[in-house]
């Protein structure tokens, strides 16, 4: 297969990436994509970093089997963990890795407060630390992090009473205290748009960063020369877990699929 018209492999420990993964196709409609939800490991937001880099470990080369021109970690927690140890892996191979939006968001806000919804692995990490040292030395970041809403939106649930109150006391406080910017610092959050929509005034700026990730790929794609000039072939989702579950919840978040396929643990 000519390396242009190879595909792009894009993981997440669940079906979060899938976010990205509609940033990336809006982004560049010619490329064919693959997906792998490790939905058997997740959350990784309590996994140990070690475990984390053995889980990308075997999904790259995973890929890399597939043929795949590229990599994408849609996944905040797995980027913390793994792409350095990936990159020394693969030194040529495009590897495009999430963090939380903390420049944007700085750059946003008017109170000079901004929120920051994650998991645990990431709002511990030392990166995450260094951008907050970087790029919110003059604003005051407020950190929360959110157990149980990405088992909620691995289970289809985007709007049940359960979620919303869970929801609500993570968003709540941040609110309180004056935040203006909040900051998706997991990529399953996107899909609470709709909700956190109806819990935070309109004038709330909400920010991930799903499409800045499309376009680092896109640059990273075209310095190579591997940019493909289609037509993309139907994309191809993987699970580490059963695959009808993935199945099911495919259409809610993403559209109707028949290639999903089950990932060797």
């Amino acid at each position: 297969m000519a390396e242009g018209l190879a595909p792009v492999g894009v993981m997440d420990s669940g079906v979060g990436g899938l976010s990205v993964l509609a940033e990336i196709q809006r982004l560049l409609p010619n490329e064919s994509l693959l997906y792998v939800a490790d939905s058997g490991h997740v959350p990784y937001g309590e996994k140990s970093p070690d475990y984390i880099r053995q889980r990308l470990r075997h999904i790259a080369g995973f890929f890399r089997e597939q043929g795949a021109k590229a990599m994408v970690l849609a996944c905040n927690t797995a980027t913390v963990a793994a792409v350095a140890d990936l990159r020394e892996l693969y030194p040529d191979w495009p590897l495009v890795g999430m963090e939380p939006a903390v420049k944007p968001a700085a750059a946003a806000t008017r109170s000079g407060v901004v929120g920051v919804l994650a998991t645990t692995g990431t709002l511990q990490s030392a990166k995450f630390a260094a951008l907050l040292d970087r790029f919110a030395s003059d604003v005051q970041v407020i950190t929360r992090p959110c157990p149980g809403l990405v088992e909620c939106i691995e289970a289809g649930d985007l709007a049940s009473p359960v979620l919303r109150q869970l929801l609500a006391g993570y968003v709540q406080p941040l609110l309180e205290a004056g935040c203006d910017t909040l900051i998706l610092g997991c990529t399953h959050y996107p899909f609470l748009r709709p909700l956190l929509a109806q819990m935070v005034p309109a004038d709330v700026a909400i920010i991930d960063t799903g499409a800045a990730v499309a376009r680092q790929l896109q640059r990273l794609l075209a310095v190579r020369g591997l940019l493909a000039e289609g037509p993309a072939q139907p994309t191809r989702f993987w699970s580490s877990a059963d695959p009808a579950t993935l199945k099911k919840i495919l259409p809610l978040l993403w559209h109707k699929s028949d290639c999903v396929q089950s990932f060797p643990l």
